[in-house]
């Protein structure tokens, strides 16, 4: 494997791991989250850098359904991200404190609480359109599973797919994301695993959604070619 598409790996599961210790905010500190704010974008430059071969070309070649998908998704996050960058420098009272910047708090951190959680679904679906490439690169590691470990494996896919349902209507993600609820509730007595679980499963909830969207699309495109 190519020492660029090692680092291309490390630096998405950065941002991975980062979106989610995002997502506890107060559970560890207003500060803690200001620097892992900071990290993001840093790996979100980065990871665009590493890919700027894909920025550059798109205005170039033919769009079928699946690159149209991609390119929505791309836009959705950077628009995001900007929006999260943007209230994050505002309400910053730690690691960007030192900038003389006054008024706008209220409009910033809706911007900043939507951006965050659609930025977390959108990431989510962004991984989902490469998990095939992925599993691709994970074939190559291990030896070739039977056909009956193939569909307990999906099997395990779906069910924690489908508990994922379960925690973003429990965890109200919904409505952070419209901004139907305006201040995200925290329990203070649960154990943080248990916060990341129920987000790591709604972020493979969508990661197997984007999979299997993905592969119908690639599917449209396929029969279209044999016409």
């Amino acid at each position: 494997m190519k020492l660029k598409t090692i680092l291309k790996i490390v630096v998405d599961i950065g941002m991975t791991v980062m979106s989610l210790l995002l997502m506890t905010y107060e559970l560890i500190g207003e500060a803690a989250h200001e620097w892992f704010g900071i990290g993001m974008f840093a790996l979100f430059i980065i990871h665009h850098i590493l890919n700027r071969k894909w920025s550059r070309s798109v205005f170039k070649g033919k769009y079928t359904l699946l690159r149209i998908w991609q390119t929505v998704l791309v836009i959705g996050i950077l628009i995001t991200m900007a929006g999260s960058m943007y209230g994050g420098v505002i309400l910053s009272k730690h690691a960007l404190s030192f900038l003389p910047i006054e008024g706008g708090r209220a409009f910033a951190r809706e911007i900043h609480m939507a951006s965050a959680y659609c930025g977390s679904v959108l990431m989510s679906l962004h991984l989902g359109l490469h998990w095939s490439m992925m599993m691709g690169m994970a074939k190559r590691l291990v030896k070739e599973i039977p056909t009956a470990g193939k569909w307990v494996l999906r099997g395990i896919a779906a069910l924690i797919a489908g508990y994922g349902v379960y925690a973003f209507i429990q965890r109200e993600i919904g409505h952070y994301m419209f901004l139907q609820n305006q201040y995200v509730f925290f329990d203070f007595e649960e154990p943080l695993i248990f916060f990341l679980a129920d987000y790591v499963a709604v972020m493979a909830l969508f990661v197997w959604v984007s999979h299997y969207f993905s592969k119908g699309l690639r599917y449209i495109i396929q029969i279209r070619k044999t016409k």
